[in-house]
């Protein structure tokens, strides 16, 4: 599942695949877009905000993409096979060395690149921008403060917050935090909870794997997220999951109830 720490990676390998290079070839399989062609435009740049990326170009117009669930953009050699089926391309851009290509991103937009805002105005402090610092902390911080009912998984899943987390991180966070994930704000410190979202995305941000443990091993590479067949890694007991949040918004959440005291749904 793409999250904050996914999309930036995936940023940097389009900036190093696209960046200075002009198009010669666009083809978009998306109803709105079907019949933009970008071809003859620079890419001038690759920005991350969050869960969302845009492509600059030297129109001053910008590509933007948000990677939902399943999304994902993927580099290729000239002539290189796909990795991914052919009828899953919803964007294909090509330059003389390389193919980039989007894979089920559904949600795609081009804009002035002036308006990229309007994306993302409403979104949290980026947790991997690089100049993040006290100010944007505090931020964070205080907007969790100002929620003090709601349960610390569904906090922290909440972009306006912090931009960035994801049900990986969401769950990983409570487990070092101590908590249950129904845990109310105002029972947890939320100054560390913000301090451990900030650095467990930025030391994954370069990272082919996601590690939130140290550990970099088979099995070993998160302490209670999808180990209901292994248990908690802390510990060793059972991990439990159970659906957090309402309707579309549900999303399974496991934890260790010997490690993670607090309320838990039935």
């Amino acid at each position: 599942m793409p999250e904050g720490d996914t999309v930036f990676h995936t940023g940097e390998r389009l900036r190093s695949a696209l960046v200075g290079h002009t198009l010669t070839h666009t083809d978009f399989r998306h109803p709105r877009l079907a019949a933009l062609d970008l071809a003859g435009l620079d890419v001038t740049a690759v920005r991350t905000v969050g869960k969302h990326l845009f492509l600059r170009f030297s129109d001053d117009t910008s590509l933007h993409s948000h990677l939902m669930m399943d999304g994902s953009w993927r580099v290729f050699r000239r002539g290189q096979r796909w990795s991914m089926p052919g009828h899953h391309a919803r964007v294909v851009l090509t330059h003389h060395t390389a193919q980039v290509v989007g894979f089920r991103v559904h949600d795609l937009d081009l804009v002035p690149t002036a308006e990229e805002s309007r994306f993302v105005a409403h979104l949290g402090p980026d947790l991997l921008d690089p100049d993040w610092g006290p100010e944007h902390a505090e931020t964070a911080v205080a907007a969790l403060r100002a929620r003090p009912d709601l349960a610390i998984g569904e906090a922290l899943l909440d972009q306006r917050v912090m931009a960035g987390v994801g049900n990986v991180f969401k769950t990983e966070i409570c487990f070092l935090l101590g908590v249950s994930p129904w845990t109310p704000v105002s029972e947890v410190d939320v100054d560390r909870a913000v301090r451990l979202a900030h650095r467990l995305l930025r030391v994954n941000a370069r990272r082919s794997r996601r590690v939130t443990t140290g550990t970099d091993a088979p099995g070993r590479r998160s302490w209670v997220y999808e180990r209901t067949r292994q248990g908690c890694l802390r510990c060793g007991g059972p991990v439990l999951v159970a659906d957090q949040g309402e309707g579309i918004r549900a999303r399974p959440t496991w934890y260790c109830p010997r490690c993670q005291p607090g309320p838990a749904p039935r």
